[in-house]
């Protein structure tokens, strides 16, 4: 049995004791940060895991960073504010209210943060976006403006998705759920039946990834439903696509080609909404989704509709190559193509491990190749 919380977070990881070493000297290493050397943590590790010594905040935000939880998952005292953090509160305490521009800056701040988690992965900015979430709901409880404490909720809503997302990727399952759990309340605050529908349907995912698939779809056909004649057809069509992963992920495989057929014949000319800013569905992003759909399903044509898609998928969505090759290798896994399956199952790996998906390397880890293998 672990003897703290830190010890049991490396090991659910399948992290070596090296294997956290060196990413603690990397992401210190990229945050311009000073710590000891490696063989002092090797034997600081050691004694942080068995409890005898407390970590100190620098080291905290490390482990944080690589492991994609917070400090209460960890073990550790409740986070501290940062000067920058506690600057700003000090200054909207006293203001006693937000204005559009800090709504802006907020706002700003996600969708760097989304431009940043899709190429390298939440691990660069999960605990930035957990500090930002935390002082967005401090705010809230001093801004009585209507109208900008409708817009703050909305940001609100925008960083917990993402950073539940995030969560998710990195397999800390309770804080995902927490995260989408304050995006749902922060989107009936601004009043965004949108919004709530997104955030819905993405918590759905966690119900999959834990087998209550469902309970998944349940929850799927209650977002369709909440936003079913008022949506713009952008969202409409990531819900149906969603909505198909989710009947994929219960077997129900005629139900979940036509919610693909369905959001084909949704998907608008020009599929990219200024006001809906986390939905990609250009290009070949509908296309790879109904891929790892059929090969969720075993389907033949998988391997073809993923090859076809992943070509056109743009370079800086790291996070999509990954899930696309992993789909693949399971694909040509059930085709009976071991050499195939291998191939793509390596490539995939490479990026979960620079992007650190757990959720990725996880699903690699349950991977069954076939014994033989014949050309596709």
């Amino acid at each position: 049995m672990p003897a703290t919380k830190l010890q049991e977070a490396r090991r659910q990881r399948g992290y070596s004791a090296q294997d956290v070493i060196t990413m603690m000297l990397q992401r210190a290493q990229m945050l311009g940060m000073p710590i000891m050397s490696e063989a002092s943590l090797k034997t600081k590790l050691s004694v942080w895991e068995n409890g005898r010594t407390a970590v100190s905040p620098t080291y905290q935000r490390l482990f944080r960073d690589i492991y994609g939880l917070t400090n209460e998952e960890l073990g550790f005292p409740p986070e501290l504010d940062d000067g920058e953090v506690e600057e700003l509160r000090s200054r909207l305490t006293i203001a006693r209210s937000v204005d559009a521009g800090t709504v802006a800056l907020f706002r700003q701040q996600v969708e760097n943060a989304r431009h940043v988690d899709r190429q390298f992965g939440g691990i660069t900015v999960l605990d930035e976006l957990r500090s930002q979430i935390a002082q967005i709901e401090r705010l809230l409880g001093y801004s009585t403006m209507r109208g900008q404490r409708e817009a703050l909720a909305g940001v609100l809503t925008e960083a917990a998705a993402l950073a539940g997302w995030e969560a998710l990727d990195r397999n800390a399952i309770r804080q995902a759920w927490d995260h989408h759990e304050r995006a749902k309340a922060g989107a009936r605050e601004a009043g965004s039946p949108q919004l709530l529908a997104h955030a819905m349907a993405q918590q759905a995912f966690i119900l999959i990834d834990i087998g209550e698939v469902n309970a998944a779809v349940e929850q799927l056909d209650q977002a369709r439903a909440l936003v079913a004649h008022s949506a713009p057809a952008l969202l409409r069509t990531w819900l149906t696509a969603a909505h198909g992963e989710g009947l994929a992920a219960a077997g129900r495989r005629d139900d979940a080609l036509r919610a693909f057929d369905e959001a084909d014949a949704l998907l608008p000319n020009d599929p990219v909404n200024p006001e809906l800013p986390f939905l990609f569905l250009a290009g070949a992003h509908l296309d790879r989704w109904r891929g790892n759909a059929m090969s969720r399903l075993g389907e033949p044509d998988a391997i073809d509709q993923l090859s076809h898609a992943l070509p056109r998928l743009p370079r800086d969505f790291t996070r999509a190559r990954t899930v696309m090759l992993v789909d693949l290798a399971y694909a040509y896994a059930a085709a009976g193509d071991r050499e195939a399956a291998q191939a793509h199952a390596r490539q995939a790996k490479r990026l979960a491990m620079q992007i650190k998906s757990d959720r990725q390397l996880g699903r690699l880890n349950r991977l069954i190749l076939p014994t033989g293998s014949h050309a596709a």
